[in-house]
């Protein structure tokens, strides 16, 4: 049976409402999305869950975090505690310890990655950790060999830190090969390196089981999102 699983997808977290814009959500903000999710019966899952399964029983959601900033580490964590609620964070291996450099031109600045210490202190019944490539980058911009060297960067990231990571990869910009055959052989490129799915954007319901595993869609969560516009992304993802 097909079930709807609307997947959401995050990135910062700020305590100051005025700056709740676009990928900054205010943490007032998603403490009053995940309270409407607890009072209408919405149950979080993570990714390996849903790999364990073909059918989805009640309202089932999948929280997503991009880019593990500390931010997430300061506010969100403690809300999905808080609310019974659990996420899948996406990790950007480069740039534990640094900064989100990809938003300055490589630049050392910017909001602050979480370290592999601090991956290793997330409750693993609160977050999932999984990929978000090595070095953040385009991949419908990189050859064969190219994106091959950034997964194997980050598996060797993985070993060294001892960090517990679900075979999945949310793409960095939601970026991706469209066009077959290039789509076909990142697709066939990502399943051999062991990833069992990769996540866009696309802002709509995601129906599972998954037709198309390396074509997940999520939808865009904008920090001015108020309550009834989230209510309506959840339904039905796009506001029109």
């Amino acid at each position: 049976m097909v079930a709807r699983l609307p997947i959401l997808m995050y990135h910062n977290v700020t305590p100051d409402l005025a700056q709740s814009k676009g990928l900054t959500i205010a943490a007032e903000r998603f403490e009053s999305q995940l309270n409407y999710l607890k009072s209408a019966g919405y149950e979080a899952v993570f990714l390996s869950e849903l790999a364990q399964t073909t059918s989805l029983k009640g309202k089932k959601v999948l929280i997503t975090f991009d880019d593990v900033t500390v931010n997430q580490f300061q506010f969100a964590v403690p809300l999905l505690e808080k609310y019974g609620m659990k996420a899948q964070f996406f990790v950007p291996f480069a740039y534990l310890g640094k900064s989100d450099a990809w938003n300055y031109g490589g630049e050392d600045r910017g909001e602050p990655i979480m370290t592999a210490e601090q991956l290793r202190q997330l409750n693993p019944k609160v977050i999932e950790l999984a990929h978000h490539s090595y070095k953040h980058q385009h991949f419908a911009k990189m050859d064969e060999a190219a994106i091959a060297s950034d997964f194997n960067a980050a598996f060797e990231v993985i070993e060294k830190e001892n960090l517990k990571v679900f075979p999945a990869i949310a793409y960095p910009y939601g970026n991706y090969p469209k066009k077959d055959p290039e789509k076909q052989r990142f697709f066939a490129q990502i399943a051999a390196l062991g990833m069992q799915y990769g996540l866009r954007i696309g802002n709509k319901v995601s129906r599972f089981p998954f037709t198309q595993p390396y074509e997940i869609k999520r939808i865009d969560i904008k920090g001015e999102d108020t309550l009834w516009k989230f209510k309506w992304k959840l339904r039905f993802g796009k506001v029109f």
